[in-house]
């Protein structure tokens, strides 16, 4: 038997947070979030007022930072069980509500610890003391869809993707005013970072025909409109935002794959950004990948409108257009150019991969992967030199 799952409702378009009004009835809203762009273009202060006309009482915790870590996640749950909400509201980029997940965990569970939950599907069932609303500022991770957070533990340099229905949000909110915000290089990468769930979506093996069509549209979506995106078009912009939602529609279902195994390793180790380590993967793993389904890699590419007459060029095609997606948007085409340092790379390659295979993401790949291959593969995205096996 297989599952799909998804928010029990979605409300999407500009000034959509307003529909928030739905939470008339619930008593205490704890507001999670991240950095200062949110209260700075006047989202959260927006947010609170919407809250607060519903009758709600209102809790701020801010300052999550970029890959959250387990002590914020802990913080936060302490200051969760002290206020008592009956509703969890994030608001920000895919940190804060990850982070948020997390911390509704030990809310609602404060016995467990982490080692309980970081293996995939072992959370305790949760909306025992309160639901949980995400409001995403950016267009890529889409966790406002999905059953995973992403938590790092910096003692160990590890960064751990949790996974479970259970923390799929109940309610989640596209305003499309906040994806307006974003910096280009946000923009970049977060929309790289989408492309990465809509293609793994598609190829993975949990993948579905209630999944197959969400990755289809969003890869088409996103490869239409990114580089306007990028560029400042506010149309392309919008649609980047509802995007990238598809494609988390998509992979919370079918799962992932080694792009995301690998650069949940890469990113703790190299200090690069999670879309950017993405987008620098993609190719190489396409290529890697292409063995055991070329087939579906060229249907991505025909959706895409790339040129091929077989599944071998129509597969090439599409690894050259990720390169020229990437060089449109300021990625660079490999780790080294990007300017991780050699002696970086070679000292934890062993580390990274050993630990790459163990991650969630690995057992969804659709070609069996080893460490030697997963080292084969982030050599080869180092360095750039296609993957010929």
């Amino acid at each position: 038997m297989a599952r799909f799952t998804l928010p029990r409702d979605l409300y999407f378009g500009d000034n959509s947070m307003e529909e928030l009004k739905v939470l008339k009835g619930h008593k205490k809203a704890f507001v999670v979030t991240g950095g200062s762009s949110m209260k700075k273009n006047g989202f959260l202060q927006k947010l609170e007022n919407v809250l607060k006309d519903a009758g709600l009482e209102v809790m701020l915790f801010e300052g999550v930072e970029p890959d959250p870590s387990v002590e914020t996640v802990f913080r936060g749950a302490e200051a969760m069980r002290k206020f008592e909400p009956d509703v969890i509201v994030a608001i920000g980029g895919g940190s804060p509500i990850d982070a948020a997940k997390a911390m509704w965990v030990f809310y609602e569970h404060p016995e467990k610890t982490f080692d309980d939950i970081k293996d995939p599907f072992t959370m305790p069932k949760l909306r025992q003391k309160a639901i949980f609303v995400a409001v995403p500022s950016t267009s890529g991770t889409a966790t406002e869809v999905t059953a995973f957070s992403v938590i790092t533990d910096y003692s160990t340099k590890v960064k751990y993707p949790l996974a479970d229905f259970e923390i799929t949000p109940d309610i989640a909110v596209l305003d499309g005013t906040i994806a307006q915000t974003m910096p280009k290089t946000l923009t970049a990468h977060t929309g790289m970072d989408a492309m990465t769930h809509a293609i793994e979506a598609y190829v993975a093996s949990a993948r579905s025909d209630f999944s197959d069509p969400l990755a289809l549209k969003a890869i088409s979506m996103i490869y239409e409109n990114l580089v306007d995106s990028y560029n400042g078009d506010k149309e392309a912009r919008g649609k980047m935002h509802i995007a990238q939602c598809l494609a988390g529609m998509a992979f919370s279902n079918a799962l992932l794959g080694i792009v995301h195994s690998l650069a949940h390793k890469v990113g703790a180790q190299y200090e690069v950004p999670h879309g950017c380590c993405n987008a620098i993967m993609l190719p190489f793993v396409i290529q890697f990948n292409s063995k055991v389904c070329m087939n579906r890699f060229a249907d991505i590419a025909r959706t895409m409108g790339l040129p091929g007459a077989t599944d071998k060029q129509l597969t090439n095609s599409l690894v050259a257009a990720i390169r020229e997606l990437n060089r449109k948007v300021g990625i660079a085409a490999s780790y080294k150019e990007h300017g991780v340092p050699e002696e970086l790379f070679k000292s934890t390659l062993d580390f990274v991969c050993e630990n790459a295979v163990k991650d969630p993401c690995t057992g969804a790949n659709p070609r069996a992967c080893t460490v030697e291959d997963l080292k084969k593969v982030l050599t080869c995205s180092y360095y750039g030199e296609d993957v010929t096996f």
